[in-house]
């Protein structure tokens, strides 16, 4: 099992995932050439990739995916009404462009969508299933429900949203609005948000956490770190043992090999 944060915050999202011999990206939010240079890091090439699923169609999630499904025809799945959204679609070759079922199967792993809450057409978080692993991305929601917990429980490896921290986004440059957009059901989890779903499902002896969609203007990696470990030590989890944190940067690949 291999996962890797190519890119994550409001900038660009992009995550890679080996699970056998089966490789797949969530989210196409940076450029291209941008992807390609960082799977390259990690020496992949973007025409390997099997399939590239999208969670919504906002554009810091679907910014590179005009220009590299046409590049590489690699199958891309989107839920139907977020093909709605996404302006480039007809642009995109008629047998990579595919919907969403509630599972599908690439190569050896079972993907698992399930629907979040954001302001999008029809936003999903992801579960991936190979053998006895499960991987789990959920980003870009702004409460955590019954199925997101579900969805959580019992992951090896999940890339959870740990979007702001909530003295900075109260005190912070943004319009009232948008705090409250942020704030809101459908906005971004905060620190706090994030460590307490963590808290609250039922775990293996070990899962492995990437802090993800961390605000540049809200939030720090160290900030975002702390909070979730003071939290679930607080409760008492053994943060390094139990929950193993990994940070993630806008500009840095952050990963995961098991």
């Amino acid at each position: 099992m291999q996962i890797h944060v190519l890119a994550s915050g409001s900038s660009g999202n992009s995550i890679y995932f080996k699970l056998g011999q089966t490789r797949l990206l969530v989210d196409a939010g940076i450029s291209t050439r941008r992807i390609e240079r960082s799977l390259a890091e990690i020496g992949v090439k973007a025409g390997e990739i099997d399939a590239l699923l999208i969670t919504h169609e906002h554009t810091d999630h679907i910014k590179g995916l005009d220009v590299l499904v046409r590049k590489y025809q690699m199958p891309v799945y989107a839920q139907s009404k977020t093909w709605e959204m996404i302006a480039c679609r007809g642009n995109l070759p008629s047998g990579c462009r595919r919907e969403l079922a509630d599972s599908i199967d690439i190569g050896g792993v079972r993907a698992e969508p399930f629907s979040i809450s954001h302001d999008a057409a029809d936003p999903v978080g992801f579960c991936f299933y190979h053998q006895n692993y499960k991987c789990t991305v959920v980003t870009d929601l702004g409460v955590v429900t019954k199925n997101v917990e579900d969805a959580l429980a019992y992951a090896d490896a999940v890339v959870l949203e740990s979007n702001h921290d909530a003295f900075m986004l109260e005190n912070g440059p943004y319009p009232r609005s948008l705090k409250q957009r942020i704030k809101g059901a459908s906005g971004h989890l905060s620190n706090h948000d994030a460590a307490r779903a963590l808290v609250s499902i039922p775990r293996k002896e070990r899962m492995h956490v990437f802090l993800a969609h961390l605000s540049q203007q809200n939030n720090h990696p160290d900030l975002a770190e702390n909070t979730v470990t003071g939290i679930l030590s607080g409760h008492g989890c053994e943060v390094g043992r139990e929950i193993v944190l990994h940070r993630t940067y806008r500009d840095c690949v952050s990963s995961y090999v098991k």
